[in-house]
């Protein structure tokens, strides 16, 4: 694999487990899910370290903004997708708390990297 800037970010340092934790939690929906919120949770997932990736790789500041943003709306999605699966029962609150060590600090991180990027400090 190519040794890129976004590993060394320590955002994309948690997002891989995030993914993991995902579709770990996501084996146990009911198979009529599979073509429904399994793949839109896995997807979004993806779609979290694909868009830090792609956006560490831009040149801008309004580019990596962008593609942080798209990372960071993935999360949101992510935190909807299971509180609907928790109103289906399909998951539990404990399993909700695991998850959560992973979404938060992910969002707190992209959000600063957001903010940091769209209103940069004049030296």
């Amino acid at each position: 694999m190519l040794k890129l800037s976004h590993k060394n970010l320590d955002v994309y340092k948690i997002a891989p487990n995030l993914v993991r934790e995902v579709y770990r939690v996501t084996k146990s929906y009911p198979k009529e899910e599979q073509f429904v919120l399994v793949t839109q949770l896995r997807r979004a997932a993806i779609s979290v370290c694909s868009n830090l990736a792609e956006g560490s790789a831009r040149r801008s500041a309004k580019e990596k903004a962008r593609f942080y943003e798209i990372s960071r709306s993935s999360l949101v999605e992510i935190d909807t997708q299971f509180e609907i699966s928790l109103i289906l029962e399909y998951i539990r609150n404990e399993q909700i708390t695991k998850l959560e060590k992973y979404l938060e600090p992910v969002f707190r991180m992209l959000s600063k990297m957001i903010s940091n990027l769209q209103h940069p400090i004049n030296h």
